[in-house]
């Protein structure tokens, strides 16, 4: 007997509810709801896993109570929906039903069953279905060299063509082996199948992944596969695909009551291997009486055993590829972190030596000197924190209703003071038609904090001028029902040494900078990616010794993906930021 959960694939419905992704981001996808608990609709720790930028942290809350479930929005941005009509308090559900968070839709009601006993091992005394034949699975396998005639093997290539484009395209391996079972139905149109992948330990059985029926059971009993232990076993310990002969024919157990029940007079089954090593199996099965698998089916199943085999290995070693990245450019992030932290941390010793130094002579003009240079290395230190959280975070970007000029004119006053000690003129120049956009304003004030910083830095003492303009191109020629395409444009202008052409891409990799020592190298790749994240982009553009303009391009049209009225004929409920808290 199989334990452990199964993949995706299988028609038979059972007690567990799920919610199905039919619209968004996540589209496809499936949530299994837990057992008398409530599960949150959102993308904090604790909710969905949603991919959905225009979904609240804590959207929405489903609740089970009294045998049925309910809904209810927690007061999110853009509302909840229940079958087009935004719900104002809690509501019962029923299967069937839609429901809408931001550009999510949910359907609500279908269910996926989790018995671990779909799948039966039958000992021999049960059910020993005759082994007709045997078929070594190998690398030659693919070449098909057993289909006759012709047009056997032109179907047989055409389904090998067919699998190659899934194994190459198939992003994670649940999907691929659901789209591999969708291939073998399609071809060999069995009853019923299943794909078991081995444990990670020899000791460990084998599970299901994928288990899929031509027809919905129609109950448990009738959605119980058996299946011959003899068969499987031989499979995957010999790595040999294996067609078994009409089980309900042979003298040896027909009327054993296992057989009866399952009804096998046909099956065959091949394993998914990849050289000398064996992943899993695939396995099919029909009961129909004048139907038999062939040995050319048994070749076919061999080579899409291979297939999948050799996709299953391509990912492991991916992943692995992967792991080995990972783990190198955590190795240069903690070098270049540990770099800047260094020469802050040294900064700050320097400036507390002389602020102690200034105590003991009773100075307080060399005090205040050493403070000044310890607020700098404190200003520094804060600064590389948020920039390394914000690099760093995992969280989607939570956009509201928000006025650029508000952050704009926020961010000039706190840059104020340090323009100020390098007597440093800033101008704003902000167009006032710009309208309301959907942003993450918390976001956007760090990026221009981290622009506008390096503005300062930039620019020579006593003669710097910086120039933030914020200015509103509409589209040209709006289509309706669609964005409009309108931007937002945000330039930090400065009159210093400018950047050298062939450091223009350069500096905004993360841990570059062109600061020497007092440089940590996050600030521009920080904006960089904040704009990326609002769907924009961040340029430069620069000429040695005349100055640099680093412009924000964004989109005023995000909104638009965010406003389930466009289904609906209702107004979001959206937040107003008109500046930073």
């Amino acid at each position: 007997m199989f334990g452990g959960g199964f993949g995706r694939g299988r028609p038979y419905h059972g007690d567990v509810l799920v919610l199905s992704v039919i619209q968004g981001p996540d589209k496809g996808r499936t949530f299994e709801l837990p057992d008398h608990e409530p599960q949150l609709i959102g993308r904090s720790s604790e909710a969905l896993p949603l991919m959905d930028t225009t979904v609240s942290r804590r959207h929405a809350e489903l609740t089970p109570d009294g045998g049925a479930w309910y809904i209810r929005d927690l007061e999110s941005q853009n509302g909840t929906y229940v079958n087009g009509v935004k719900i104002t308090e809690r509501l019962r559900l029923r299967a069937g039903d839609q429901i809408r968070t931001g550009a999510t839709l949910f359907v609500f009601g279908q269910t996926e069953t989790t018995d671990p006993e779909v799948i039966r091992l039958l000992r021999p005394e049960q059910m020993d279905a005759s082994i007709e034949r045997t078929m070594a699975s190998n690398a030659d396998s693919v070449l098909l060299s057993e289909p006759e005639p012709r047009a056997a093997a032109v179907d047989h290539l055409r389904v090998i063509y067919r699998l190659t484009t899934i194994t190459t395209r198939a992003a994670e391996r649940d999907e691929l082996l659901r789209q591999v079972m969708e291939v073998v139905f399609a071809e060999f149109k069995p009853e019923r199948g299943f794909i078991v992948l081995m444990g990670a330990t020899p000791d460990e059985p084998p599970r299901p992944a994928v288990v899929k029926y031509a027809a919905a059971p129609r109950d448990m009993d009738e959605a119980k596969i058996h299946v011959s232990r003899t068969i499987l076993q031989h499979v995957i310990r010999m790595g040999e695909g294996v067609l078994s002969s009409n089980a309900m024919t042979d003298p040896r157990f027909a009327k054993g009551d296992s057989v009866q029940k399952g009804h096998i007079r046909s099956a065959v089954c091949s394993p998914i291997k990849h050289r000398d090593r064996v992943y899993g199996a695939v396995y099919v099965d029909s009961s129909i009486a004048n139907y038999t698998f062939t040995a050319e089916q048994l070749a076919l199943l061999n080579a899409i055993g291979q297939h999948t085999g050799l996709a299953l290995a391509n990912a492991e070693l991916y992943q692995e590829k992967l792991q080995t990245e990972r783990l190198a450019a955590i190795g240069e992030t903690v070098a270049s972190l540990s770099h800047s932290i260094k020469n802050i941390l040294q900064g700050m010793r320097g400036g507390a030596d002389v602020v102690e130094l200034g105590l003991k002579k009773d100075d307080l003009k060399i005090a205040r000197g050493g403070w000044t240079i310890l607020k700098r290395n404190l200003d520094r230190i804060v600064a590389l924190t948020m920039n390394m959280l914000a690099f760093s975070r995992q969280r989607s970007i939570e956009l509201e209703l928000t006025k650029i000029q508000s952050i704009i004119e926020e961010c000039v006053q706190l840059i104020e003071d340090q323009a100020r000690a390098k007597n440093v003129a800033v101008i704003c120049d902000l167009d006032p038609e710009i309208p309301h956009a959907m942003l993450d304003a918390h976001l956007l004030h760090q990026a221009l904090m981290n622009l506008l910083s390096n503005a300062v830095e930039a620019v020579e003492a006593g003669k710097g001028l910086i120039t933030v303009r914020a200015s509103y191109r509409p589209a040209p020629r709006p289509v309706p029902g669609s964005p409009a395409g309108s931007t937002i444009d945000v330039a930090v202008i400065d009159n210093g040494p400018g950047v050298p052409r062939n450091k223009q891409a350069w500096i905004f990799e993360p841990f570059n900078t062109t600061k020497g020592l007092r440089g940590t190298g996050l600030g521009l790749a920080v904006a960089k990616r904040v704009a990326e994240e609002h769907k924009g982009r961040l340029s430069v553009e620069s000429e040695e010794g005349r100055g640099a303009t680093f412009r924000l391009h964004l989109p005023a049209d995000l909104q638009a993906s965010a406003d389930p009225s466009a289904t609906t004929g209702e107004k979001p409920d959206i937040r107003r930021t008109e500046s930073m808290p």
